[in-house]
């Protein structure tokens, strides 16, 4: 082992850059670098807060209803009457997980949600479970609401149905764009688009109720779309009531969103974020329940060529008016913002797992405005494959949707219930520092655990009745990809652990002296003032050197011949006779033949020289053989591959 105290002449020196990155194309688009130092003044309020966590849950309101009577429309027009007392269970499904969620935010001031929650609490696999249906789920938010959005405006310009899936991915890289410019500055950005939304919605519900109950003048939906069942039942069963009950449920989805992100809150941060949470949710219930009793009363019908808001909104508006016009805008905008959540939370949840070594490390490191832009950008290219896949249609993507986040629902909430557990074992004022939290003794901890239990179970319900329902929609897709992402995650996990071990310092003990002796081989294509600074460097390492050339023309290789009995420094050179015209794999074939032949101790060094350009353009019309070279033999031990650069200016190539 080695000693540290031993190491008294290791000198440790720090300084500070002033450095600062230029002004540039990148920089006007997604706005200029920020230092480490500014991430304190990237926090959000709680009206923001709303904007960036809430638009999500929000925009369900949009779609949920619509969700549940195309299941009812199995049925006909009968069926619709019982939209009502469905969503009252969904809503009373809501204040449950609302409440459990409120406790967890308080538990974990630092975020990280279910992931958080099951890792330190039912361990590793549930963990992972959690984190792979979260990601999931983050990804389908992004498709179905982006594809929920442009399906307003369809319906309020027929014309663009064809181009449906074009305007999906334009508005899923608007939203990246505006993510990468950081969280405080896209939830600025779409913090007016939400409350406006939301002023409008209340005005559609508020005036069609007042016209239903005060003066009875709100009529029925005046030339309906045609009614399209998607399946060939006849009768109301339970079955029909559970599967309209589950899709309904993607009103929930975005609820776990605030305790994901509590650390983009200002201090304090978890009554910041716990307060959003119940605006978010009363907000949402309300309009929720609004929405279903209007639609259930002036008899709208489920269609992708005009969605439920379109039809109530003319409706109560009277025709396609400004006002009706105002609240498809707002409903098109909260639904594409809705997308900004997933955006939000996505990138932190994947550098949580990434920081414990499941993912790709490289989802850990924050881009130059202070956000996981990589997180950020993957999102945006796997959830615009899916809808490319989907052909951007919300009634085929929602059966994949709420599986994920129940899952979660149900794993967080259990890992909540089992602290309570572990918290009531604990003495009164006795503290215990866990993972990600510290447990600290509290009265009521019975009354809390019994809350999350609750929850737990009505979640767990509630996903198997999902699972079985929409499974032959396409549920079993969500049910492959999650244990396939678990997978992914211990293999990567695995190779993490591997190369740390492999790489560990643990009893490693001292570097053992040893001779190491270079054996240089040098490609030379042409003999030039390149070549012999390549030579010069090549002559530092060892006396050991072959120059090696391709011979591809016989003229060519005379001229080489030449110039190197004259400026080769009386340095060998093998030259390659290559029929077929091959340059790279003679050079390899030579170099694999000394390597069988190397003696103990001794390195093969190849010193490529490389002609480097100052104009980029005009670089682009030299072969970088030291690339090819590296990517060819990075992976052979005992090679090491220096490319010795020569730099020419562009006067020099002009004159």
């Amino acid at each position: 082992m080695i000693k540290l105290e031993d190491n008294s002449q290791t000198s440790i020196i720090e300084r500070v850059t002033d450095y600062e990155p230029p002004r540039t194309f990148r920089s006007w688009f997604i706005g200029r670098p920020l230092s480490t130092a500014d991430a304190s003044h990237q926090t959000i309020g709680k009206l923001v807060g709303l904007a960036v966590f809430a638009s999500d849950a929000l925009s369900s309101t949009a779609y949920a209803t619509q969700e549940i009577l195309v299941i009812l429309a199995a049925a006909g027009t009968m069926a619709f009457g019982i939209v009502f007392p469905i969503s009252i269970a969904i809503v009373i499904l809501l204040g449950i997980v609302t409440i459990s969620y409120e406790q967890t935010i308080h538990a974990y001031p630092d975020g990280g949600g279910a992931y958080i929650v099951a890792r330190d609490n039912l361990g590793e696999l549930p963990a992972l479970i959690a984190g792979a249906s979260l990601l999931t789920d983050y990804i389908l938010t992004v498709s179905v609401s982006i594809a929920s959005g442009v399906a307003q405006i369809v319906s309020a310009f027929p014309m663009l149905y064809d181009y449906r899936v074009p305007l999906s991915v334009f508005f899923i890289l608007f939203v990246m764009t505006m993510n990468l410019r950081g969280v405080k500055e896209s939830g600025t950005a779409f913090a007016i688009p939400t409350y406006f939304f939301v002023t409008m919605m209340f005005l559609t519900v508020g005036t069609g109720l007042f016209r239903l109950f005060m003066n009875n003048s709100l009529g029925v939906v005046v030339n309906p779309p045609e009614l399209a069942t998607l399946h060939g039942i006849s009768s109301i069963t339970p079955f029909l009531i559970l599967h309209a009950f589950a899709s309904g449920t993607t009103a929930l989805t975005g609820v776990e969103a605030i305790s994901n992100g509590i650390t983009a809150f200002k201090e304090p941060r978890s009554k910041n974020a716990g307060i959003t949470l119940i605006w978010m949710s009363l907000i949402l219930g309300s309009l929720f329940l609004g929405i279903s009793y209007l639609a259930k009363e002036i008899g709208v019908i489920p269609s992708e060529s005009e969605t439920v808001i379109s039809q109530l909104a003319r409706t109560v508006f009277v025709d396609r008016g400004i006002l009706y016009l105002m609240l498809i805008g707002a409903t098109t905008v909260i639904l594409i913002m809705a997308a900004n959540t997933a955006f939000a939370d996505f990138p932190r949840l994947g550098a949580l797992v990434a920081k414990d070594g499941f993912l790709p490390r490289q989802l850990t490191y924050r881009g130059s405005r202070l956000v996981y832009s990589r997180g950020i950008i993957a999102l945006a290219g796997i959830a615009s494959i899916i809808l490319v896949i989907f052909n951007a249609s919300v009634t085929r993507l929602i059966p994949l949707y709420a599986i994920g986040v129940f899952l979660s629902f149900t794993l967080s909430q259990g890992g909540m219930a089992l602290r309570w557990h572990k918290i009531g074992k604990l003495k009164p004022g006795e503290e215990k520092q866990e993972r990600g939290s510290t447990l600290r003794s509290v009265k009521d901890w019975r009354v809390k655990m019994v809350i999350n239990g609750f929850g737990s179970v009505s979640t767990a319900i509630v996903m198997m009745v999902f699972a079985i329902t929409k499974f032959r929609d396409g549920a079993w897709v969500v049910l492959i990809l999650i244990p396939v992402l678990v997978i992914s995650f211990w293999f990567i996990h695995h190779h993490y652990s591997k190369l740390a071990k492999k790489l560990s310092l643990d009893n490693f003990g001292i570097i053992p002296p040893h001779t190491i002796r270079h054996r240089v081989i040098m490609p030379v294509s042409g003999v030039h003032q390149g070549t012999l600074a390549a030579l010069r460097y090549a002559r530092m390492l060892s006396d050991d050197i072959t120059a090696v050339h391709v011979t591809i023309e016989p003229a060519e290789a005379e001229k080489v011949r030449q110039k190197w009995e004259t400026w080769g420094e009386g340095v060998r050179m093998v030259m390659l006779d290559s029929p077929y015209r091959l340059f790279l794999e003679p050079i390899l074939g030579y170099i694999a033949e000394i390597a069988q032949q190397r003696q103990p101790g001794e390195t093969i060094t190849i010193v490529v020289p490389e002609f480097v350009s100052e104009n980029r353009l005009t670089g682009t019309l030299h072969t970088n053989t030291a690339d090819l070279l590296r990517s060819q033999l990075k992976r052979q031990h005992g090679i090491v591959i220096i490319n010795v650069p020569y730099h020419v200016h562009e006067e020099e190539e002009i004159h």
